[in-house]
């Protein structure tokens, strides 16, 4: 009898894994992903779209449609609109980190906006025409407390053109620019606190061309063969830092290589101030004047085993008067412009000018055609050389990300 008990709890506890396995795994009820908040436009003459509201910007709405994409709309076709998301709101003359700012809940209605805060507050009803900028509270927050490290924040665009020629003469020209600029905090509704800006830009061309002897040929000429090269680079940097939104402090240098003009470096080092005369969506012109030292140092010639230098360097103590112009036309196309002079205090005579222009034209996503003239004038140049270098350029300009 033992036996036969011994054997039998032998087998039940043998045999529980295998029915414990078997056995099916409690089902948990399938949890249902939080639905995605929808907020609801409803437009002056009735009609609806469902979506996000992104952003207020002066009077105009940014709307993330479901079925239309995103859409900018002005206040005053609106007939409604709530959002449960949280934003910030800025009114015209606010200042972050100087004037509190209002956040919550946003409704517009009859070209008015107001904001309901989470907390036991009144909210606030603001005209339309007063609301400068409208930010979801979490971009907010992290604009306001981010400290850009000096890798972030950079954009700006890179340019090429090329021209071969391959026949009697043989002849080849390259042209590559690039601009960068860095502006901190990289936001509009923040208040400006420095700018960084590199631009280089190289122009190399080289034009080799046969010199045939004139006839009456004997036998079989040997040409001989004369080599043009040019080769025009510039080089800046400028940092500015601001004491208000149009206010500033700058500290430039620049370096420029000529073989036109005789000139084999230019070197300028400088600080001044700064001000941006209009800034807006469309256009900002900047103006800008610093005390500056420069050096120029002139193409050596070789005569006969020796280098002999046909104008000497020269070092002088001048200015730099600046005047910058950006402008949005239609169609995305951009116009910029920039002209500066530099007169030399101690040696008046050897002043310089600089004058650029470019239109850009958009052709595919980031890729735009660019037509561009560069002047650049040194008043004493080096010996048998001319005072004035111009430039016509074409190219493509691709936008940095």
């Amino acid at each position: 009898m033992r036996r036969q008990l011994s054997l039998l709890l032998l087998f039940f506890f043998a045999s529980t894994p295998f029915v414990l396995a078997q056995a099916p795994a409690a089902v948990k009820p399938a949890v249902k992903p939080a639905a995605k908040p929808t907020d609801v436009l409803i437009f002056a003459n009735g009609d609806r779209l469902t979506g996000k509201l992104v952003s207020v910007t002066d009077g105009n709405v940014v709307f993330n449609s479901d079925m239309a994409g995103t859409l900018t709309i002005s206040i005053d076709k609106i007939k409604q609109l709530k959002s449960g998301a949280q934003f910030a709101l800025l009114r015209k003359g606010d200042q972050v980190g100087k004037t509190h700012v209002a956040e919550g809940s946003v409704e517009v209605a009859d070209d008015k906006l107001t904001l309901t805060p989470p907390a036991k507050e009144p909210p606030a009803v603001v005209p339309a025409k007063d609301v400068n900028y409208l930010i979801d509270q979490a971009t907010f927050e992290k604009q306001a407390s981010h400290k850009a490290r000096f890798l972030s924040g950079w954009g700006g665009t890179l340019t090429g053109g090329a021209n071969v020629e391959r026949s009697t003469t043989t002849g080849t020209t390259l042209s590559a620019g690039l601009a960068l600029v860095r502006a901190i905090p990289t936001v509009p509704w923040m208040l400006p606190r420095n700018r960084t800006t590199v631009n280089v830009l190289e122009s190399y061309g080289k034009l080799s061309t046969p010199t045939i002897p004139p006839p009456p040929l004997t036998i079989p000429p040997t040409p001989n063969t004369s080599v043009v090269v040019t080769s025009i680079f510039h080089a800046d940097a400028e940092r500015d830092e601001y004491f208000s939104p149009r206010l500033f402090a700058l500290a430039d240098l620049s370096f420029d290589h000529n073989y036109g003009q005789g000139l084999q470096l230019q070197q300028v080092y400088g600080g001044g101030i700064g001000f941006t005369a209009i800034k807006n969506a469309k256009q900002e012109l900047d103006l800008k004047a610093d005390v500056h030292f420069e050096r120029q140092e002139y193409i050596t010639t070789p005569v006969n085993g020796s280098i002999v230098t046909t104008t000497p360097s020269v070092n002088l103590i001048g200015s730099t008067f600046f005047e910058g112009y950006h402008r949005n036309l239609p169609r995305k196309i951009v116009f910029t412009e920039s002209l500066n002079v530099l007169p030399a205090w101690n040696t008046p005579t050897d002043y310089s000018a600089n004058l650029n222009a470019s239109l850009s034209l958009p052709v595919f996503k980031r890729l735009s055609a660019t037509v561009s003239v560069a002047d650049n004038f040194l008043n004493d140049p080096a010996q048998y050389y001319r005072k004035n270098s111009f430039q016509f350029i074409t190219g493509v300009t691709y936008v940095l990300p």
